[in-house]
């Protein structure tokens, strides 16, 4: 006799049945993560530095500045990263 979980998780396969992603697509999904995730240490990198010196000279609008386009840029390469991720999945 099965339990409610198990009848209820047949059920739910009968639904949406769950996609099976192959070894080459998990490898070119990790490949891009990684890339992009370079893309992202890259960009703090050079705007963490950049910060630096502003403090460093007081700069306190340049430092806002900064940290703003340092917000945009990450969210802007995640969006990009998700993009190329769901092309590769469909």
């Amino acid at each position: 006799m099965k339990s409610a979980y198990e009848l209820a998780m047949e059920r739910l396969e009968k639904e949406s049945p769950t996609n099976e992603i192959s070894d080459e697509l998990k490898a070119k999904l990790a490949e891009i993560s990684k890339v992009y995730e370079a893309k992202i240490a890259d960009r703090e990198v050079f705007l963490n530095g950049e910060i630096a010196k502003a403090e460093s000279a007081g700069e306190f609008e340049a430092i806002e500045q900064f940290n703003k386009q340092l917000a945009s840029d990450r969210k802007v390469l995640e969006a990009e990263l998700e993009e190329k991720k769901n092309e590769l999945r469909a």
